[in-house]
């Protein structure tokens, strides 16, 4: 199912976008290791609590699964582990500043197993710091995060964050799995 981000989603979810750079001090992913929404088909309101598991939410920014090859390779492999993720508390959605139908047609496509959130004005991307600002303006780019994957406990704190220096390189499987196992 793809839903659209609004801005009371982004909203509620400030703290844990506070938390965010003090999370990211301390668990951050290197090349050596390894609120409310709407669904556009159906006009359906949820939150992310609502899609919290037992422990919180895993969320992925990505930049594009439209254009973006490295994007949509990551998508289809974390398919691979989002059972996995939500069996230990932790269901998967990945943000993206795609229109819902983008989203919606990659996720048909590639048979994916999470959601896909689009963020069209990249609200949530730009509260959570995430925002590529060497993007301008107006180009077909500007909204665009810095790819990472974000652990956000039911209290809406930030766990973790994994990220990666350059947008070409994406924490590993394993590496994702480890820190949802630990905790």
């Amino acid at each position: 199912m793809i839903r659209t981000l609004t801005l009371a989603s982004v909203l509620a979810m400030l703290p844990a976008a506070a938390n965010a750079q003090d999370a990211a001090d301390t668990i951050t992913a290197s090349p050596d290791t390894a609120t409310e929404m709407q669904t556009p088909h159906t006009g359906e309101a949820t939150s992310l609590s609502e899609l919290m598991g037992e422990k919180g939410i895993a969320v992925a920014f990505v930049r594009s699964a439209d254009w973006c090859p490295y994007c949509q390779k990551q998508l289809k492999q974390i398919d691979d582990i989002s059972a996995n993720l939500n069996d230990l508390g932790w269901p998967l959605v990945a943000i993206s500043y795609d229109d819902p139908e983008i989203l919606s047609k990659f996720a048909r496509k590639n048979s994916l197993g999470f959601e896909l959130l689009s963020d069209p004005g990249s609200e949530a991307i730009s509260a959570f710091n995430l925002l590529n600002e060497e993007m301008k303006p107006g180009s077909r780019y500007f909204g665009i995060p810095h790819p990472a994957i974000m652990f956000i406990g039911t209290d809406e704190t930030v766990r973790a964050v994994l990220r990666e220096e350059g947008y070409k390189d994406r924490p590993s499987l394993d590496l994702i799995l480890q820190i949802a196992e630990q905790l």
